[in-house]
Formats: C-alpha cells, structure tokens, sequence
C-alpha cells in the first residue's frame, strides 16, 4: 500500500535526508588511496549518533544475518551492499557509499559514489552519465506520470551510453519504513506502472554497470557484484512527487563542497 506523506511528514523526511546528505559529506572528507572501508563505517556512525539519529542499516534484514554496518560501501564491481571492513580502498577505485538513517520516526537514505584518486575516464564518464540518469528519472517523478515512466528515461539514458542497467534490484518507497511500496525500478516501459501521486515520497537510485546487468550476490548474503566483473554505479535520492515538478528532499552540495580532493566528485549540470 502506498503512503502519501502529509506537507509536515514531508518535513521529517526532509531532514532526515539532508542528515544524510551530510554524513555521506563527512565520509567523503576521507575517501582516499590507502583508508579502509570500516574506517569510513566508524565514521558515518559516529556523525549521525552525534546528531541524535539511529543508523537504519545497522541490524536490518534477517536475523541470522542482519547487516552489521552502518553503511553500505560498494567497490569496484560490487554494486550494492557491500559490508564496511578491512578493504584497503586503492587508487583509481570507485566507492558507492550508501546511508540510511532514523530521525523522529522517519527514514532518510540515498547514495553517491566517489572515485577514489586518479580513475580512468571511461570509469569517470560511467559515474557521469549514472548521475545524469537518476536526474532525467526524477524529472519524471511528477503527479499524473506513471512508475514505468521513471525506469524507461533512466533505462534509455544508460543504455544508449551501452552500459548495463541491473534488474534485479530497484529504488522504493521511503517514509516511515526504510523501504515502503512502490517499488522503482531503473528500466521499463513508459506509461507502464503504478500512477504517480502527489505526496508519494520515493527512492530512486539507479545501478549501472560497465558491461553486463546481470548480478550475482556473494557467500555474505550481502555483497551484490556484477557477474562479469565490470564496475558498477549507484547514485539514489529521495523524491517527493509533485505537480509539474518533483521535489529533491536530499543533496549532494554537501559533497560538492568539500575542501579537498575535488577530483573525486562528480558533478551534474
């Protein structure tokens, strides 16, 4: 069932997102050649439970293996949830780092992935046009419009580029549950899905590799990689549907403005 959110949950959600936005900001300052995964999971954790929130992926999932981080930090060929530990971070590696957090009942969570030092440019242009693709998604994320509608722009703009848009995972309602109905996948048929409502607080983040879409997930239970070993991108924000125009609840200026070693942000516009 798809909840509408009220103009003052929508608040909550507000900044819960932006707390988000500023601890994917926070890790960003040491994203480096040579910093470990779990340095950055320690890190994350201690930003957001200093300003008064819980990690939301911490402990989700099943209970004989719930995730143990507080972020999902993805490398190279691993797509998504990849699990916070002692992965040397190299250069010319790219890294989604993805967060969730629970603030005042309600549910932030979206991504951004880094390059890491000095990357290929064929690896940054991947980066460049997965960013550009969760934009022309959300530009579809308005009243009247339909689910298909944001999965085929973002399917359309990856795959004219030849790169791989994976199935088997896709964008979700957010609210007053990590992952609520409906759910947004990054492929499919315009004017195919459920009709888009004003109020309706989504999740998109499309996932997009080097080569193949297909994906496999690892002995951990976890760690999602690309079957062909290319790499992979994921950038995710959280939306509000609305008339005429669709409402970013998160941000990556955060990200933008960090001091130091701008060479790893990607930009959009």
């Amino acid at each position: 069932m798809v909840y509408l959110k009220s103009e003052s949950e929508i608040e909550k959600m507000r900044a819960s997102a932006q707390l988000v936005s500023r601890t994917l900001a926070e890790v960003g300052k040491y994203i480096e050649p040579g910093v470990t995964t779990g340095k950055l999971d320690r890190i994350a954790e201690d930003y957001i439970q200093k300003h008064n929130a819980r990690p939301a992926f911490k402990g989700y999932g099943p209970r004989n293996n719930p995730f143990p981080g507080t972020l999902c930090i993805s490398v190279n060929e691993e797509v998504v949830h990849g699990i916070p530990g002692d992965r040397v971070l190299k250069e010319g590696d790219i890294v989604s780092v993805d967060c969730g957090v629970e603030m005042n009942g309600y549910f932030g969570d979206h991504a951004y992935t880094f390059a890491v030092g000095d990357c290929d440019e064929e690896v940054l242009n991947l980066l460049r046009i997965t960013l550009e693709s969760l934009y022309v998604g959300i530009e579809q994320a308005i009243h009247g419009n339909r689910i298909g509608d944001i999965g085929n722009s973002i399917q359309t703009h990856c795959e004219n580029e030849g790169y791989g848009v994976v199935r088997d995972l896709v964008g979700h309602g957010l609210g007053k549950s990590l992952h609520e109905d409906p759910s947004v996948p990054n492929y499919g048929r315009k004017g195919s899905g459920e009709r888009l409502r004003s109020g309706m607080t989504l999740a998109i983040e499309p996932m997009i590799n080097m080569g193949s879409w297909k994906v496999k997930t690892l002995n951990d239970g976890w760690t999602i990689v690309t079957v062909d070993n290319s790499v992979s991108a994921h950038f995710e924000h959280d939306v509000v549907v609305r008339e005429g125009k669709a409402e970013i609840l998160s941000t990556f200026d955060y990200i933008a403005e960090l001091s130091k070693n701008q060479d790893k942000v990607i930009h959009y516009g």
